[in-house]
């Protein structure tokens, strides 16, 4: 077998594709989803930011940002948000990269079990979470009553309304994104390469640190990229579980637009923190590359990075990892001087049960906490108190006798099926191309078609909000079906090109050669091979907008609600047994969901 064989052509091959016009024609695929981004995306938020640049005659003027740094709140308040988005990362990453590697070693079915409970957080509501941990942490919380019983502290321990119970909400929010994250590039990691050290003699903390780890750079850079982007907008937590001292730069934002009708300076402020992230992620992308972000390895691109930054860069990866592994290596030979080894048992590296160990207590914290608000639903008393006393259906009752609870559940999943279908339409073909095709400007498309993932929500919120008074689309369901979909596509994009790079183009060929058509190879072949695929895809695009409430709390005007909006009002009006009422039902909704996608998935795969 040559490697120079070549592998056969569509039908038609090249005569066909010269007859049927110029070469950019093929790539029309891609053009809905440019096309959609530019108008819905980069159009309005240049409209807003350009508000920021004139004064109230349209003049041009300095003045809004002459005001951010007159006095220092501004400054102060980003550089909070900075450390909140910093830790958040930081501890996301030690704590995550534990369970994503165990779930890289272990068994195909036992991998998809543990995935479902590490994603039990993202699967359920930001405020659900919320709740739980308002629960779980407060002075009469689960965790207060268990220290005070085992005898570790005398009386409650303030864990809520400061930077502890910030820090605690956000990791349990955005680790699983990490996980995922580092997922995506660990599995795909030869571990005969560490066995392959072994043999030569390297330990296992010496193999790992040496061999795998550097090989895990890109998905441990990847994931702590967009853990710090998506921790720079949050509000939720910092704003349920954090004090004053905790206020985030979007809660600034959100003030201007909403109490004072300053669009001008939000849109300052906004400019404010999206120049900080496009420099965090000029560094990430001169570092690693930004095709790490869909799951490729730095390799591919390293040759294209150039520059003191990447070899700065890389020399710091290399003293960490040598003294990683120098450290591992200094660790195992004094505990062979306090337990010396014998020749008839083989030297063992890093405990397996100690990975379990560790990998098992970060997925109970990340899927125990959101079932802490069904028995609080339950209670006879009017606030959310653990535990909780009596029984009663009372919540429940109120839930389905109001009439803002259903219509507002009704519309988020009309919203959120429409916004993943539309996402799908527009995103599986774009990902096909960028898979398949080359052509000049091609990382720069990708960069396009994920920037709504590393731009914070609230910019994108505020600017469709701005654009849709002027078209009359505020408090309508198209208008907040295309802001969803503005946050769908990048997540279609990423999940498709990993999907389809794993995917063999040869079945395709196979196809071809016996005279079948693109759309029959496609429709017979291609789509139900990648069916289980594109099936995740939708359902992330699904829960991505069936959660999402930066969008609703601009777009909807008012004038309706989606479920986490309406649940929002009712945090900020009254915290009481309905929301977690409200919170049960949401996370049996979303766990039917997931086991109906599993089970679409493995049929599908079993074909």
């Amino acid at each position: 077998m040559t490697t120079s064989a070549r592998l056969p052509e569509p039908p038609g091959g090249r005569a066909a594709a010269r007859r049927r016009g110029p070469a950019w024609l093929r790539f029309w695929p891609i053009a809905p989803a440019v096309v959609f981004l530019v108008f819905f995306f980069v159009y309005p938020a240049t409209l807003l930011l350009g508000l920021s640049a004139v004064d109230a005659e349209g003049a041009p003027t300095i003045e809004h940002y002459a005001r951010l740094f007159r006095s220092d709140l501004y400054v102060k308040v980003l550089l909070i948000t900075l450390k909140v988005a910093g830790w958040t990362t930081l501890l996301s990453l030690v704590a995550g990269y534990p369970v994503a590697y165990l779930l890289a070693t272990v068994r195909d079915n036992t991998r998809n079990m543990l995935i479902i409970w590490v994603l039990m957080p993202f699967w359920t509501s930001f405020l659900v979470r919320t709740f739980a941990w308002i629960v779980l942490l407060g002075r009469s919380g689960a965790v207060n009553d268990l220290l005070v019983a085992l005898g570790l502290v005398e009386y409650p321990v303030r864990m809520i309304y400061n930077f502890t119970g910030v820090m605690i909400g956000m990791v349990h929010a955005l680790m699983p994104l990490c996980v995922l994250t580092m997922l995506s590039v660990m599995i795909n990691i030869d571990t005969n390469l560490t066995r392959a050290a072994s043999t030569l003699g390297a330990r296992g903390g010496q193999a790992f640190w040496r061999v795998y780890f550097p090989l895990s750079v890109p998905g441990v850079a990847a994931g702590g990229l967009l853990v710090f982007i998506t921790a720079l907008g949050f509000f939720i937590t910092p704003a349920l579980l954090g004090g004053r001292k905790d206020t985030m730069i979007v809660q600034l934002i959100i003030f201007q637009i909403h109490e004072v009708l300053n669009w001008a300076f939000a849109g300052a402020i906004a400019l404010l923190l999206l120049v900080t992230v496009l420099a965090i992620f000029f560094l990430y992308d001169r570092l690693l590359g930004l095709s790490t972000l869909s799951g490729e390895t730095a390799a591919a691109g390293a040759a294209r990075r150039h520059g003191i930054i990447a070899r700065a860069g890389g020399r710091l990866g290399r003293l960490f990892t040598a003294g990683m592994g120098n450290l591992c290596e200094a660790a195992a030979r004094l505990f062979d001087r306090l337990r010396p080894h014998r020749a008839d048992r083989p030297r063992r590296g890093l405990s397996r049960g100690a990975l379990w160990v560790a990998g098992l207590l970060v997925v109970a914290f990340l899927a125990v906490p959101s079932f802490f608000v069904i028995p609080v639903s339950f209670t006879e008393e009017g606030f959310l108190n653990w535990p909780p006393k009596g029984f009663s259906l009372q919540w429940y009752e109120l839930v389905f006798a109001s009439a803002e609870w259903p219509k507002a559940a009704a519309r988020s999943l009309v919203v959120a099926v429409c916004a993943a279908s539309l996402g799908m339409l527009v995103g599986v073909p774009a990902a096909f191309v960028l898979v398949r095709q080359r052509f000049f400007g091609k990382t720069a498309v990708f960069a396009f078609l994920v920037s709504p993932i590393i731009i914070p929500n609230i910019i994108i919120a505020v600017s469709l909000f701005y654009l849709f008074s002027k078209l009359a689309l505020v408090g309508t369901i198209t208008g907040l079906v295309l802001g969803h979909t503005v946050l769908a596509i990048p997540y279609v994009v990423i999940t498709v090109m990993a999907l389809i790079k794993n995917y063999d183009r040869r079945l395709d060929q196979a196809a071809w050669t016996l005279g079948a058509s693109r759309l029959r190879t496609f429709l017979h072949v291609t789509f139900p091979i990648i069916r289980p695929g594109l099936i995740a895809a939708f359902m992330f695009a699904f829960i991505i907008s069936f959660d999402e409430l930066t969008i609703a709390l601009f777009v909807t005007g008012g004038d309706f609600t989606t479920l986490p909006k309406q649940m929002w009002d009712d945090a900020i009006m009254r915290v009481n047994p309905t929301l977690a009422a409200v919170a049960t039902l949401l996370l049996v909704f979303m766990s039917c969901v997931i086991v109906l996608s599993e089970i679409l998935r493995r049929r599908g795969a079993a074909r």
